[in-house]
């Protein structure tokens, strides 16, 4: 056994693959903080013993997992009338809670929940040192679902909100440190649920794996992420109706790329006739992006801060992003990212950049640096290694 103290990684997801902004957060966290002063034990979930093991290897020096919870729409009804929140409540496992068990009673230094719905899988008195990663605030994302839903949809909302703010106060308050991903998140955090003791780190990005090169002469738009994600299908809904019909009346030549897995038929049956095309799941988004002139985040739901952004700035993609989209972000609108909330608004910022390449190009550049001035997952890692060590001697 490594002399170096020993930190459990209780993670209600297994990370791999990396196509969520949660998945890759944490994943390249521990892949820069494995080697370093802790010894990593990773537990979660696992769709089979030895899936991903090459890229399970690059981040722990020990992966104990359980069978994958597999929720349906049933076992998702049958949660509703609970008190946890259904996403919460169907992270639930018996073998997971004994796997963490027999893992905590190894004495770790300092155990780490990533996100809140990893309280499920935790005793109430965790003994150790304990730090709380919050990748955003978890009933913030639902009270703007519940803004921008209809009736009847809008009282299931209002009635999950309600259980994950009672949630999320209690789960945060057990722990020693909470990390936030922002300073708003931190502000938000502190002022909602009174956490005395609340860790900023940055967001990051792979800098080598996302290289810069020049935006392409056509006029394509690209957005990326998971496509069944209610946050992503309710900023692409937003895309597909108010947005493009905008810009198709202004460019009857502009393209839309829809990179990410698990689009919903219906967004798909809807954009029939356009110039869209959805790729569904990818290996690497890297060429798709690369191919657009432009990479949009229209999102108008949502917490925490979003890695696409930072990802479509690394390879030269000038961004239009509504506020949401880049909150928490430290980085400025009209310098390294048009801002823009309304669809006439969005619709111009795009046409904008379409028809002038010297503004994309001193975003694109302007962006770039600004990734490479601060924000390497070398970078956030040694911030997060830091808490974790802190931490320690603040539960003495």
């Amino acid at each position: 056994m490594s002399a170096r103290p020993r930190l459990l990684f209780i993670s209600p997801r297994f990370l791999f693959p990396m196509d969520e902004g949660g998945k890759i957060r944490t994943s390249n966290i521990l892949r820069q903080m494995k080697g370093g002063a802790f010894h990593i034990t990773l537990a979660s979930p696992a769709p089979a013993p030895d899936a991903h093991a090459g890229e399970i290897t690059g981040v722990c020096d020990r992966f104990l997992s359980w069978p994958m919870p597999r929720p349906t729409p049933l076992t998702k009804t049958l949660a509703a009338p609970a008190r946890l929140p259904i996403s919460v409540a169907t992270d639930r496992s018996a073998t997971g809670r004994a796997v963490v068990a027999r893992a905590l009673a190894e004495r770790p230094d300092v155990t780490v929940a990533d996100f809140p719905h990893a309280g499920v899988l935790l005793p109430e008195s965790i003994g150790a040192a304990s730090v709380m990663f919050t990748h955003n605030i978890e009933a913030e994302i639902y009270e703007r679902h519940a803004a921008v839903a209809r009736f009847p949809q809008r009282l299931v909302w209002q009635n999950e909100v309600r259980k994950m703010r009672r949630y999320e106060a209690d789960t945060l308050r057990r722990f020693d440190v909470v990390i936030a991903v922002s300073a708003r998140d931190g502000v938000g955090l502190r002022n909602q649920y009174g956490l005395e003791r609340i860790e900023l780190i940055d967001t990051g990005v792979d800098l080598d794996f996302y290289p810069f090169s020049p935006p392409p002469t056509e006029p394509v738009l690209v957005f990326s992420g998971a496509m069944d994600s209610r946050s992503n299908i309710d900023g692409i809904e937003f895309l597909l109706g108010d947005v493009w019909p905008l810009i198709g009346r202004a460019r009857a030549d502009a393209r839309a790329i829809l990179v990410g897995r698990n689009p919903p038929p219906r967004l798909v049956a809807k954009a029939q006739g356009l110039p869209w095309r959805f790729t569904g799941f990818v290996d690497d988004i890297r060429p798709h992006i690369v191919a657009a002139q432009v990479s949009a985040i229209p999102l108008r739901v949502g917490s925490g801060t979003r890695i696409k952004a930072f990802e479509a700035m690394a390879l030269g993609r000038p961004v239009v992003s509504t506020t949401l989209g880049v909150e928490g972000l430290a980085i400025t609108p009209g310098e390294h990212f048009l801002a823009a909330d309304t669809a006439a608004d969005f619709a111009a910022a795009i046409l904008r950049l379409f028809d002038d390449a010297a503004l994309r190009a001193h975003l694109a550049h302007a962006a770039r640096a600004r990734l490479e001035e601060r924000f390497s997952w070398t970078h956030v890692a040694r911030q997060f290694e830091a808490i974790c060590l802190r931490a320690m001697q603040f539960h003495k």
